[in-house]
């Protein structure tokens, strides 16, 4: 007698995703993972855009998938994840987000990976893509899957199987969330991240499953990067102060970088030998990502890597870093003011 398959529920948050939710869906009705065992659940921050129009498009073209679509007012992340939880049909939960594409076989290999007890979360990595064809986003894409800028973030290099201490888009059992908590709402970013840190401080384990694979398409405008960042970093020292012992040497060096640069800059304005210390700190920033920029431009026969790819890693480092610091001061001076 054949074993009877779990149900799956694929959640998305979603908000103002016109230009790509479309490719996700379709993405889902390629799946090789039988479609009457699987549901979707969309949750929208009151989108403003043509997004709820393309869902109810495709909806009509698709009616043999069941999918719904729910009004997050909140409009943050993880309370569209909380409500998308809620109203999951499936014994797992698989996250997307509306920026990707899965696999075909995503669904059908995460299942495996649970049902073989591989890790209480499991993920794969992402194959990073520009979200538009011009030469600044194809350096941005770049930067964001070169350890320049992901540290030793496996899910965007090229890793072997094992446990590590997130993985983007992870997929559990639904009876997790009675374990160790629903997704913090009080982090509106770097939530899937506390999420993974409190499983594996409850002795849990993460799973990161290379085979497991989706396109991401990473922001196409420095100032669309810049913001995207700024906000990791803000929210990043948030999760710290609940998990500290979770803090990474590629989360540390961005805020220390940035936080030096802006004590010489301050005292250089008094102490020549500070003005020389900035001076030489800058020159071997600029002059490593120049070569790493010059590297990849013969690597990719792109000549416009050797300038686009050293400004997206400085604007991910800076801004990051910023975001970090400016969280710290904004939390000591609330703590100071109420005493």
């Amino acid at each position: 007698m054949p074993v009877k398959l779990p149900t799956v529920t694929v959640i998305i948050p979603c908000f103002n995703e016109e230009a790509t939710i479309s490719r996700l869906l379709e993405a889902l009705i390629e799946q090789t993972y039988p479609r009457e065992r699987m549901d979707v659940v969309i949750s929208d921050g009151l989108s403003t855009d043509r997004t709820r129009t393309v869902i109810s498009g495709f909806q009509r073209k698709h009616p043999d998938l069941a999918l719904q679509v729910v009004e997050n007012p909140t409009r943050t992340i993880p309370s569209a994840i909380n409500q998308a939880i809620q109203l999951a049909k499936g014994e797992i939960i698989v996250r997307l987000d509306a920026h990707s594409i899965p696999a075909d076989d995503y669904l059908q290999r995460c299942v495996r990976a649970l049902e073989s007890g591989k890790g209480d979360i499991v993920g794969g990595v992402w194959q990073i893509q520009s979200g538009v064809d011009n030469w600044m986003a194809r350096s941005i894409a770049l930067a964001a899957s070169h350890p320049l800028g992901a540290g030793d973030a496996q899910y965007r290099l090229n890793p072997r199987a094992g446990y590590v201490d997130t993985v983007p888009f992870g997929s559990f059992r639904r009876d997790l969330i009675a374990r160790i908590g629903k997704f913090d709402e009080n982090l509106l970013t770097n939530e899937d991240y506390e999420f993974n840190s409190r499983l594996r401080q409850a002795g849990g384990r993460v799973w990161l499953d290379p085979s497991i694979r989706s396109v991401y398409f990473s922001r196409s405008t420095l100032v669309q990067l810049a913001r995207q960042y700024a906000r990791y970093g803000f929210w990043k020292w948030r999760m710290l102060l609940r998990h500290p012992a979770s803090l990474r040497w590629r989360q540390a060096l961005p805020p220390l970088f940035t936080l030096i640069l802006a004590l010489l800059t301050v005292l250089s304005l008094w102490f020549d030998l500070a003005l020389i210390a900035w001076a030489g700190l800058i020159l071997i920033y600029i002059s490593v990502l120049g070569m790493a920029g010059l590297g990849l431009a013969i690597q990719k026969k792109s000549p416009y890597h050797l300038i686009g790819f050293p400004l997206a890693i400085a604007v991910m480092h800076l801004t990051w870093g910023a975001g970090f610091l400016w969280s710290m001061i904004a939390g000591w001076w609330v703590i100071s003011k109420n005493g």
